[in-house]
């Protein structure tokens, strides 16, 4: 879907970044399907492979097409900065059961028995929807969330730092590139179809580890808009874990600290860093603060959440150019 959307001042100052669990795992089905289109994916997908054979995913996967439209009921627009998979999950239950329907009928026209199910009983097939991505949560997903919200956190920094120098043209300029500014309208991919104004309600950016590299996707109308990117670093997620780290490095600082510094590939929080590492926030703060006196790490507020990076100095150490 190509969109034109006009913004006016108020649309400008509106303009925030969010991000959602239900985002990634709406997504990840897609990847499931699919894997040749996700190849960043393809570690996680191996990872996982056993557990998926065990949930069984035929009419979920029904439900949330390889390719094409996505029934919009899936993945509300996140209220806040950093909504949790829970709260996302009771917005999906709580959907019109006939939206839910027509929505399902459009997406899915060959895929008689999902179609046919919510035809015939669309606050049952709601239901059973609900919990059909609890089951996918709470079984595949789950474990790697606090990794995928660590790429995502650290996007939203770059982001933020480049609407803040730059405005609004320059953060588009690198979003994505079928995204292009023009003045005062957004333009997504070259033939326009859908043309909007935005009218005071603003724009959500939703970075995302599992959408694919080469598209951006899009929610308008009837709900709060919304522009789904490809996160930065997302190649990366899978390819090295903190655990592995130069052995010199952890015997010049020691092992918990060159951990952290190896882990900080991208800006990351405290508490992203405590959640992706297993140690207490109060620990990660700790070694943090070390790293911080030494010149390894920096430190820069978002909102109210401060994120340390990597100085050059600490990448030199953790051997990165």
């Amino acid at each position: 879907m190509a969109v034109e959307w006009s913004f006016t001042p108020g649309d400008v100052a509106r303009l925030r970044f969010a991000f959602s669990p239900m985002w990634e795992v709406v997504a990840s089905l897609r990847a499931v399907q699919g894997a040749a289109l996700h190849p960043a994916q393809l570690p996680w997908l191996r990872e996982v492979r056993d557990r998926l054979a065990t949930l069984g995913l035929e009419e979920l996967t029904g439900l949330v097409p390889a390719a094409g439209y996505l029934p919009d009921f899936l993945t509300p627009t996140p209220d806040t900065h950093q909504p949790d998979f829970a709260d996302e999950l009771a917005l999906v239950r709580a959907a019109d059961p006939e939206v839910a329907r027509s929505e399902v009928a459009r997406s899915a026209p060959r895929r008689a028995g999902v179609a046919a199910r919510f035809a015939a009983d669309p606050a049952g097939a709601l239901a059973w929807t609900g919990d059909a991505l609890e089951a996918y949560w709470n079984l595949v997903f789950a474990e790697f969330w606090p990794k995928v919200r660590g790429v995502l956190e650290a996007d939203v920094l770059y982001r933020s730092r480049r609407l803040t120098e730059g405005g609004v043209s320059d953060l588009f300029a690198a979003l994505h590139p079928s995204v292009t500014w023009h003045g005062d309208r957004l333009i997504t991919h070259k033939d326009c179809i859908h043309l909007a104004e935005l009218g005071g309600a603003g724009l959500v950016l939703l970075p995302s580890v599992f959408q694919r590299l080469d598209r951006v996707a899009i929610v308008h109308e009837p709900y709060r808009p919304m522009l789904i990117y490809p996160a930065r670093g997302t190649g990366n997620l899978w390819a090295r874990g903190p655990e592995e780290v130069p052995g010199a490095l952890s015997a010049l600082i020691g092992r918990t600290r060159a951990r952290i510094l190896t882990a900080l590939e991208t800006p990351a929080s405290t508490s992203g860093l405590a959640r992706v590492m297993e140690l207490t926030p109060g620990a990660v703060s700790q070694h943090l603060t070390v790293l911080s006196d030494g010149g390894l790490v920096s430190r820069q507020r978002l909102g109210r959440e401060v994120f340390y990076q990597r100085t050059p100095i600490g990448d030199a150490l953790v051997g990165r150019p």
